[in-house]
């Protein structure tokens, strides 16, 4: 009989970095989550979504050699460049094919951070609990002496351990994730728990959506070196209150505006264009963020906090530094 991949077992997000009694904590990676399996040397690497995407990275599928036969592990994609993870180094790997994907594979090699274990050389382990499967996964490690790609995903049972993670953000770490020791691998379902660090940044108001005598989130930016707007990222939709205080903070940009001609897609795989108003970039807000930054730009929505009329635009760092 032929085995599938179970679904990914997903985590709930939660507002405490405290390990609980009972769990583990493992860090949570900037990466791609990626399951994989090798059966009678048939290769699946796919995404949370059921994504084939094998064919963009040969390094991994190249490596699968190293795992026994009736395989398969759940975990995280990530390149590092210059000691941090790099995601979007990521990105734009899942169009490529052949000799394109092997160069990029050459130049920004893949590792694969394994943090479970669903099957193990033909046995199902996905009813076992967390510890057992964290035993075989890390003896599976030390039997076939696993090298790059493969990376076992630490994990530790010490509160000042995990909390000595969140420091980490500043190489690209997203903050932790918990999970139970007796528990099984539960697909589908949002067993595990997830605490993201998050920061606050300051950013300028470049354009609002919705009107604006109620603004209903901004879009943000940052001056370069050489004087140009850059676009960092658009802020969840505003509290009532927090709209109403930027509707008399912001003035209608002039046609000379910055992002004049410019679009910005509404929503993550979609190509519809955001409806947007420009605005004249001069008012300095405060924003919550997770760690998650390519190139400059948040790669989630942000959070308002509040308006820093104590800033101005001049006083904030350039984009990217």
């Amino acid at each position: 009989m032929t085995w599938t991949l179970p679904d990914p077992m997903l985590a709930a997000p939660v507002a405490s970095p405290d390990l609980p009694p009972g769990w583990a904590g493992e860090p949570k990676w900037d990466g791609w989550r990626a399951q994989f399996s090798i059966d009678q040397g048939r290769v699946v690497l796919r995404s949370r979504r059921g994504t084939d995407m094998a064919p963009g990275f040969p390094e991994v599928v190249a490596a699968a050699g190293q795992l026994p036969d009736a395989t398969a592990l759940d975990g995280e994609l990530v390149v590092w460049e210059t000691g941090r993870l790099a995601f979007e180094r990521l990105q734009g790997r899942l169009q490529r094919r052949g000799a394109t994907a092997a160069r990029l594979a050459s130049e920004w090699p893949a590792h694969y951070v394994a943090f479970d274990v669903l099957r193990l050389a033909g046995t199902n382990t996905v009813a076992w609990p967390y510890r057992r499967r964290r035993a075989a996964l890390e003896e599976l490690f030390s039997e076939h002496q696993l090298a790059a790609p493969w990376a076992l995903c630490p994990s530790t049972t010490d509160p000042d351990t995990a909390r000595e993670w969140l420091t980490w953000s500043a190489v690209g770490l997203e903050g932790l994730v918990f999970k139970q020791l007796d528990t099984p691998y539960r697909p589908a379902a949002r067993g595990w728990r997830k605490y993201k660090v998050r920061e606050t940044q300051e950013a300028i108001v470049g354009a609002i959506t919705g009107p604006l005598a109620a603004p209903r989130s901004l879009l943000l930016g940052r001056f370069d070196a050489a004087g140009h707007l850059q676009y960092t990222g658009r802020t969840t939709t505003l509290p009532q209150a927090a709209g109403r205080t930027l509707a008399g903070l912001l003035a209608p940009a002039s046609s000379e505006h910055p992002w004049t001609g410019w679009t910005f897609s509404a929503g993550w795989g979609t190509r519809d264009q955001l409806k947007f108003h420009p605005v004249h970039p001069e008012v300095v807000v405060e924003v919550l963020a997770d760690t998650a930054v390519d190139d400059g730009r948040f790669r989630h929505p942000v959070r308002f906090l509040r308006v820093r009329e104590d800033l101005t635009v001049g006083q904030l760092p350039l984009f990217g530094a």
